[in-house]
């Protein structure tokens, strides 16, 4: 856990002495309807951004694109409706139905980002998941390495939301 890509970006704000707590309310196997369901939880006291990084699973199980794409707008939706800041995070494992799923889910992010004139960091686990020396057996769940390159990739993203008013 203290390798995660949370608990890494936990000691990043930490350094930078930003006072943030990181709550991780992701679920592993999880899909984007199972975000949803613990949002009221997840949103729940003094939230300030919320990182949504959901998809993975749904693209790894063929869940249709229209409800991810449903999902997340919902989630984006309650987050600002209470003031929240929205870090949306592509999330992806190596997708296995074919280009034109593929193609239609990458196309849901970027589109939801500027629908919401939120912040879209491109998929987390690209150039991570599936590639063995960075996962753990499963193939999917990074190795510390491979949750350094995550969070690196999503710091820049997280401390420009953090910082400003």
């Amino acid at each position: 856990m203290d390798q995660a890509y949370p608990s890494l970006l936990q000691r990043r704000i930490d350094a930078e002495q930003l006072g943030f707590d990181v709550v991780n309310a992701g679920v592993s196997g999880d899909t984007s309807a199972g975000g949803l369901s613990r949002l009221e939880w997840t949103l729940d006291g003094d939230v300030r951004v919320l990182i949504v990084a959901l998809g993975g699973n749904d693209a790894l199980r063929g869940l249709p694109v229209s409800a991810l794409e449903q999902n997340l707008s919902t989630i984006i939706e309650q987050a600002e409706a209470r003031h929240i800041r929205v870090l949306l995070a592509g999330m992806e494992a190596p997708p296995n139905f074919g280009e034109t799923y593929t193609t239609a889910f990458h196309e849901v992010y970027p589109r939801l980002a500027k629908k919401y004139g939120i912040t879209f960091v491109p998929f987390l686990l690209q150039n991570v998941a599936g590639i063995d020396t960075l996962n753990q057996r499963d193939g999917i769940h990074p190795t510390a390495e491979g949750a350094r390159m995550v969070a690196d990739n999503l710091w820049p993203a997280l401390r420009s939301l953090l910082s400003s008013p």
